[in-house]
């Protein structure tokens, strides 16, 4: 089936365009949320958490003992990319098997994820969206969403990729700054995907 990764930094409104796709028809898989469900669903990554960050990483309980691994990995590079390293291959797993769910009726699907380039999952799409807001414009969503002060959503994005960086890697672009419609938009990548998943298809019976 054909792919499409979506992605854009905190505050760039991502979601939102997600949802219109989905009004559209196109399932949507996000990765994040994926991300947290398979911490303590898969097996693997269970197992391999609780090896290279100790057994305490989990409450008896079975649930994540988010502040043990947080205080692990902040500020410390080498941790999170450790973390990272076992947590990706598990998205992937959780990936393959909802898109075995998809109706071979579907054209498309989306995957949705922050760190679509950081993590290399782009590689295995068809094609990427990346959704961009001006700086203000983010700084604003995230004050009123989620309360945080403008230093700390600049250490956030700091951990990212900047859109300039993401955008050498995209193929097609979504600005979200709240001037241009964002429906007109997807509908216009829509109708191309569209032809794209109906040639994909034919190459691909």
């Amino acid at each position: 089936m054909y792919k499409v990764g979506i992605t854009g930094g905190i505050g760039s409104g991502k979601s939102t365009v997600c949802k219109v796709f989905e009004v559209l028809g196109i399932p949507v898989f996000y990765a994040d949320t994926a991300a947290k469900e398979m911490m303590t669903q898969d097996a693997l990554l269970v197992e391999g958490v609780k090896l290279a960050f100790g057994n305490e990483s989990y409450f008896e309980d079975g649930k994540l003992n988010n502040k043990h691994i947080a205080d692990i990995v902040f500020n410390n590079e080498k941790a999170l990319a450790q973390l990272n390293a076992l947590v990706h291959p598990a998205v992937f797993r959780a990936f393959d098997a909802w898109e075995a769910t998809i109706p071979s009726t579907v054209p498309y699907t989306l995957k949705e994820a922050a760190i679509l380039f950081e993590s290399g999952s782009y590689k295995f799409c068809d094609t990427t969206i990346l959704v961009t807001a001006p700086y203000g414009i983010k700084i604003k969503r995230l004050i009123q969403r989620d309360g945080l002060t403008e230093e700390q959503i600049k250490a956030r994005m700091d951990k990212q990729l900047s859109d300039g960086e993401k955008a050498k890697l995209a193929d097609h672009f979504i600005v979200n700054d709240e001037q241009r419609s964002i429906i007109e938009q997807v509908l216009a990548l829509h109708q191309q995907f569209l032809k794209s998943a109906e040639g994909f298809k034919s190459a691909n019976p």
